[in-house]
């Protein structure tokens, strides 16, 4: 058996290593190292509570507003604030915003770079593949980033700017839309519709987003050349190199609710299981430290009574990130974890069939950006220009409150507790902290370190390209985890 050190996995930003143990050409034992600490939930301490919305979205600068809209839910909650219907409109498209551009920009600019490398020369596909995805120089990165700029205007309506925008406050948006503007949102949107229904998918979005089985996305692939659509691309090369076998699920996923409307939401929240969907209980999450270098405390604790204290010399250690855990159990999160805790047919299908896995997570991903897409066009349409779009309570001196959220990585959640009007604990679980945990005190790997063993190793590869593809199937961001 042999160590190999592979990373760091930064095509954007955050450190990470994963240490791989080989045997038989395959990865026997997998470590994954978030070897950077920063340390937002011990800044945060003493602050006042509404600083909390000034600070946390620094923790990103790729998900700033799904760490603002956690915040927001967290004081919301302490205050006992409502938000109007415009308020949450508003904040609903400013999310979703900032998670389609994060599902366009990981395909485009982080996961189809992988299959332009040299070590896929033989394959008849790769030609192509590298004139179309090719890192910087591939024509899919001069196509893409005007299209996803464009769209990004919508952050200049809604929010003034971003990231780290001000506009998202406990009881809704600080800025309030005319109807002049409401036209030009939808003018975007049209605009962004029309390129991912010409480039991305080459069909309508309601076609995608009525996909309900493998069959249907196999027939509805075969209508045209792969290279009519890169969805169709990815299809063609993720059946060439079955990446249905590559990075197996835990089968355990969950997803914290993401857009939240009236008392519901787009994608539900729940947990998903080989055996169906339930209800997901948020006292029943708690995080483990035994192998992270944290200061021991009495064992798992819940976040809402959570500690963060650094001990970079703690034995048996080898990762910043700590272990959450639902009830003792991995959970993976993420883009197809709402999707089967939603139980939409086409993902259901895939997983019934092959299992969470590299192919399912990005089918997920791309579904996804054609369902939110057809939901913001209905958003915009039913704002109502006039009305309040915020509502403002006062800050107790002491209160508790939580925000579970969904970022386009998966399930976000912040927890607040404030004594003598100032915050005297302040915890946050990020989507890349559940998938890229260590293990915990059972012994029992995260869900990266699951799915990364068996990996096949190619002789000489000193970078394996099948664990390329597992890491960012995930769409790792290392600074949230390490937060």
């Amino acid at each position: 058996m042999t160590r190999l050190v592979v990373g760091p996995f930064n095509r954007v930003e955050g450190d990470l290593e994963v240490k791989l143990d080989i045997g038989d050409g395959r990865v026997e034992k997998a470590f994954v190292v978030s070897p950077l600490y920063r340390g937002f939930e011990r800044m945060l301490s003493g602050k006042p509570p509404m600083d909390a919305l000034v600070y946390a979205p620094r923790i990103c600068g790729i998900c700033s507003v799904s760490q603002s809209v956690a915040a927001a839910m967290a004081l919301a909650e302490a205050q006992g604030v409502v938000m109007p219907p415009n308020g949450e409109l508003s904040l609903n498209l400013v999310h979703a915003t900032e998670n389609v551009a994060d599902h366009l920009t990981h395909f485009y600019l982080f996961f189809m770079p992988d299959f332009a490398r040299d070590v896929y020369t033989s394959e008849n596909w790769h030609s192509v593949a590298r004139e179309r995805f090719a890192a910087i120089k591939g024509t899919a990165a001069s196509d893409v980033l005007p299209a996803r700029a464009q769209f990004m205007h919508l952050m200049g309506i809604l929010a003034g700017k971003w990231p780290h925008t001000l506009s998202v406050q406990p009881g809704g948006s600080t800025r309030a839309v005319s109807a002049g503007e409401m036209a030009r949102m939808g003018a975007t949107l049209s605009a962004f519709r029309r390129f991912l229904e010409r480039t991305l998918f080459g069909d309508r979005l309601e076609r995608i987003a009525e996909l309900s089985n493998e069959t249907e996305l196999a027939t509805w692939a075969a209508e045209k050349p792969e290279t009519s659509s890169d969805f169709r691309h990815f299809l063609y090369i993720s059946k060439a190199l079955n990446l249905t076998s590559l990075g197996p699920s835990t089968g355990r996923y969950m997803s914290n609710g993401a857009y939240a409307r009236a008392g519901a939401h787009l994608f539900a929240r729940g947990v998903f299981t080989n055996g169906g969907c339930g209800s997901l209980d948020a006292g029943a999450i708690a995080e483990d430290i035994s192998h992270a270098w944290y200061a021991a405390g009495n064992g798992a604790l819940s976040p809402s009574k959570g500690e963060t204290r650094p001990d970079a010399d703690r034995p048996d250690s080898y990762s910043w990130c700590k272990a959450p855990r639902l009830g003792g159990a991995v959970m993976e999160v993420g883009a197809l974890a709402r999707q089967l805790v939603d139980g939409h047919p086409l993902i259901l299908d895939l997983h019934a069939r092959t299992g969470g896995n590299v192919h399912t997570r990005v089918v997920a991903r791309l579904l996804e950006i054609a369902l939110v897409v057809l939901e913001m066009q209905r958003w915009v349409e039913v704002l109502r220009p006039g009305e309040p779009f915020i509502a403002h309570a006062s800050m107790p001196d002491s209160a508790e409150g939580s925000g579970l959220t969904e970022a386009a990585r998966g399930s976000l959640g912040h927890w607040l507790k404030i004594e003598n009007g100032r915050i005297a604990n302040y915890q946050i679980i990020a989507p890349t902290t559940w998938n890229f945990s260590p293990r915990d005190s059972e012994g029992t790997p995260g869900p990266l370190e699951q799915a990364l063993a068996g990996a096949p190793v190619r002789p000489g590869e000193t970078e394996p390209v099948a664990v390329q593809h597992i890491v960012r199937s995930f769409d790792p961001c290392l600074v949230c985890t390490v937060h």
